[in-house]
């Protein structure tokens, strides 16, 4: 016996919708609100009518067209160009907007290149996201986002400006404490411990420096933290400043770095010899970190998790240019990385 031809009456009654809409949908007529298109959609899939692939594409062909911007750190930097694919494609992805990407880097920590990079997408995006230092010229050109109704999201970094649509990334002051806790578990309680920064301007860093010294002070109270050397989140400045202090502190047995430029920290400890002896702790996965975990210069890595931090970014900013939505996400959870689980 053939099986029976599902009918407009069937997805219809699927989806909870009238005929009507679903018609609608099938033919690309407003006015069909977002949420009872998507549930045409997926009542016409899991019910196998005939027609369910042009409904996908009469939805992409409803939905709006926007534009996603980001605004990244330095593009020689692995870890933002592997975030800008990410990018590129979670909005690829989309089903609720039809995305366009645009993507710029800032090469410098220059708060007035951010607010003016802020202010020259303000007049080609319809959101923005950005990896940013919190500083008052920035704040200036979020807050005239915000007048214009345009949401900017924080990535990476968190900002306290009340004009922000919401922040992105990993909660730093647990990453900062876990830090400590494995740091804790590896050295001596009496143990001489250095710590590089990226940026205080950077509440990100801020947070992973103050939890790491906080997890420090409660499971290995005889420790010894030297104070933080800020390196711009340079590679080349990061180099000289491990280097340095690497030279200056024989009996330095650990070393906690929160930023980027892991590279110059690595290059340091090889060419000081001292990369078997220093239990050296960084942020993110990339070739460099890769490698310093399998060669024995990295013991641990705390990698943000790209692929959500882009999925996460996308979704909110649709939910936000869409009405359905936004604001501030749950922070995403972080990974632990060891040569052992590469």
């Amino acid at each position: 016996m053939a099986a029976k031809r599902v009918t407009l009456a069937d997805v219809a009654a699927e989806a909870g919708v009238g005929v009507a809409t679903v018609d609608r949908v099938l033919n690309a007529r407003a006015p069909v609100s977002a949420g009872a298109a998507a549930r045409v959609l997926a009542a016409a899939e899991a019910l196998g009518y005939h027609a369910h692939r042009l409904i996908r594409h009469r939805i992409e062909e409803m939905a709006p067209e926007k534009v996603l911007g980001f605004i990244l750190q330095k593009e020689g930097k692995w870890f933002y160009r592997a975030l800008a694919k990410a990018l590129q494609g979670a909005a690829a992805d989309l089903r609720g907007i039809r995305a366009t990407v645009e993507i710029c880097y800032v090469e410098s920590l220059s708060p007035e290149a951010l607010a003016a990079e802020i202010a020259r997408m303000r007049d080609v995006a319809d959101a923005i996201g950005v990896v940013s230092l919190e500083h008052p010229s920035v704040e200036a050109a979020v807050a005239a986002c915000a007048h214009d109704g345009m949401p900017v999201f924080a990535l990476l970094s968190p900002l306290s400006f009340p004009g922000l649509a919401g922040y992105i990334g990993i909660d730093s002051y647990k990453a900062g404490r876990t830090a400590g806790w494995a740091m804790a578990r590896m050295v001596r309680d009496d143990a001489e411990i250095g710590v590089l920064v990226g940026s205080h301007r950077y509440l990100g860093h801020e947070a992973l420096e103050s939890g790491f010294r906080s997890a420090m002070r409660d499971y290995a109270p005889g420790a010894r933290l030297r104070e933080s050397l800020v390196f711009l989140d340079d590679g080349a400045v990061a180099y000289e400043a491990a280097l340095e202090l690497l030279q200056a502190r024989p009996c330095l047995a650990g070393l906690y770095h929160c930023g980027g430029g892991t590279s110059g920290v690595v290059r340091a400890l090889r060419e000081s010899g001292r990369h078997r002896n220093v239990l050296y702790i960084c942020h993110e996965r990339g070739p460099v970190t890769e490698g310093g975990l399998r060669d024995g210069t990295v013991e641990l890595v705390i990698a943000t998790p790209l692929d959500a931090v882009a999925q996460a970014a996308a979704g909110a900013m649709q939910a936000a240019l869409t009405g359905r939505g936004g604001g501030a996400t749950e922070p995403l959870a972080f990974r632990l990385l060891t040569a052992e689980n590469l």
